[in-house]
């Protein structure tokens, strides 16, 4: 008897997408807000803050439909 094996979908992982398209917003609003060095770099850190927040409540656990 022959057995036929499905083939494992590849999973596709944007996490780093996530991360990435944080940092730069907070960057872009830093350069926006025109207030320093300091600005830039901190809302940067703000935007990855944010990131990981939005991947852990929102993405984590969804099934890919």
């Amino acid at each position: 008897m022959a057995h036929q094996h499905e083939e494992a979908k590849e999973e596709v992982n944007f996490s780093a997408l996530y991360y990435i398209v944080g940092l730069l917003t907070g960057l872009f609003i830093g350069v926006v807000i025109d207030q320093g060095f300091t600005w830039i770099f901190s809302l940067g850190v703000v935007g990855l803050l944010f990131a990981a927040l939005f991947q852990s409540v929102f993405v984590r656990g969804r099934e890919q439909r």
